[in-house]
């Protein structure tokens, strides 16, 4: 699999501009270039980025840095006693699990994570991060569907063995019904804010990914629900993107409509009346902690 400068960047949070630099003065990137010119990484050289990057961060220098060996770079890693620095490692390996196809070592890795951390401190502290960093590769479908589906549906297990021990719903509370619209797939946020949701005591009927709108107009009869949830990683086009918030509120007159997730976050205005926009980790939430 190869990545270009930009994918890079996304990746690595180092700017294409000086990654361009460190190739220029040091040894460790030596990309290979297109016949137009246009460099190209392997998956060699985004794990060695990382490693770099986050060496570099926690205040070794460059050149110092590109005298080491692959070994010692990953040992000089392993010594940061920073806990931020131990977590962007464990994000890197999870990167580098996905990119090379090491299902066992990923969930090895998430797995030690939340017996040391528990399952909401694993999620918020580590998948989501690691999401956002893959994030931008899965919306330009530069990784490869398996690579996704693997990692995803380990995810998925640990967030629903999470859901699993928690307490039922209280009486009183408001209804939420949680469900990605037809052609969204990607589930993993919005299954978080079921957890979340669960974790409070929230009545909360989850339908999944790729729910015809026909059945939340069904269900929303059948059930008079408080709030409609969606979590969006996938952007529509913003004509189909607001015929189905013009269909959501036609059919839900008295409930909130809440969006998360990277759509959410690509909005700049309010798209509509009763739809409510939560463009952030912490402002999902601090929502959802307010509940009463």
């Amino acid at each position: 699999m190869s990545f270009t400068i930009k994918e890079l960047e996304s990746l690595s949070g180092i700017k294409a501009h000086t990654i361009r630099i460190w190739e220029q003065r040091y040894n460790f990137l030596r990309p290979l270039r297109t016949q137009t010119n246009i460099r190209s990484y392997n998956n060699e050289e985004l794990k060695t980025l990382l490693t770099v990057a986050l060496l570099n961060k926690y205040g070794y220098k460059i050149s110092k840095i590109d005298e080491m060996q692959p070994s010692q770079r990953t040992e000089a890693v392993l010594q940061l006693q920073q806990l931020d620095a131990h977590e962007e490692y464990i994000i890197n390996e999870l990167i580098g699990c996905m990119i090379d196809l090491k299902s066992v070592e990923f969930e090895q890795l998430l797995t030690r994570y939340i017996e040391r951390h528990g399952i909401e401190s694993a999620i918020t502290g580590l998948v989501f991060l690691f999401l956002e960093r893959v994030g931008i590769l899965w919306q330009t479908n530069r990784l490869r569907p398996v690579q996704e589906h693997i990692v995803s549906n380990i995810i998925r297990q640990k967030i629903i063995v999470g859901i699993e021990g928690l307490p039922l719903a209280q009486s009183g509370l408001p209804l939420f019904i949680l469900f990605l619209p037809e052609g969204e797939h990607h589930e993993l946020g919005l299954l978080y804010v079921y957890y979340l949701l669960r974790k409070k005591g929230v009545p909360a009927i989850y339908l999944g990914a790729n729910v015809p709108v026909k059945d939340i107009h069904y269900i929303i009869e059948a059930k008079s629900p408080s709030c409609l949830y969606l979590h969006l990683t996938s952007f529509p086009g913003q004509p189909k993107f607001q015929r189905l918030l013009l269909q959501l509120q036609k059919d839900a007159k008295d409930c909130t409509i809440l969006i998360s997730g990277y759509v959410a976050q690509l909005i700049k205005r309010q798209p509509i009346q009763n739809v409510e926009l939560l463009q952030s980790l912490s402002s999902v939430q601090a929502y959802i902690t307010a509940i009463n």
